[in-house]
């Protein structure tokens, strides 16, 4: 029973107390801005993915885990944070709108969800993902799991 606990755990994100600061006291870690900002960019239409680093792909791998903060990165100071996103484009989305999508739903779920002021989200589109891609992709996948 307790693999099965195990295997079902989510990951945990901590948000951590601190004796003064703003934000009434709770200071909000990073990867819990990040993990927030990578599943509103995932419900975008027109993400084919995320456009993250070697090491980001082998963890990946390794834990078996999709990475929900992969190709997000955010600098945060004490009341705003500046976001910057990774992404890879389908073929045929259109990019501008795609762009300004991210940036309205990062923007929205972040200050919603931490009460922080977001200052920038900047969107850097790193490649496109055309059909034929796709398929190599899935392919590959199939051969890794067998």
């Amino acid at each position: 029973m307790e693999e099965n606990m195990e295997e079902k755990k989510e990951e945990v994100l901590e948000i951590e107390e601190i004796e003064e600061g703003t934000n009434d006291g709770i200071k909000i870690a990073n990867d819990v801005v990040a993990v927030i900002a990578g599943i509103a960019v995932s419900e975008v239409a027109g993400v084919a993915s995320m456009s993250g680093g070697f090491a980001g792909g082998i963890s990946e791998v390794l834990s078996g885990k999709k990475n929900l903060s992969k190709g997000i990165k955010v600098e945060a100071d004490e009341k705003e944070v500046k976001i910057d996103v990774n992404i890879i484009v389908e073929y045929g989305s259109r990019i501008p709108d795609v762009a300004f999508e991210i940036q309205n739903r990062v923007k929205k779920s972040v200050e919603n969800m931490t009460g922080l002021k977001v200052a920038e989200v900047n969107v850097h589109v790193q490649g496109v993902r055309t059909g034929k891609d796709f398929e190599e992709e899935k392919e590959q996948e199939k051969q890794e799991q067998q």
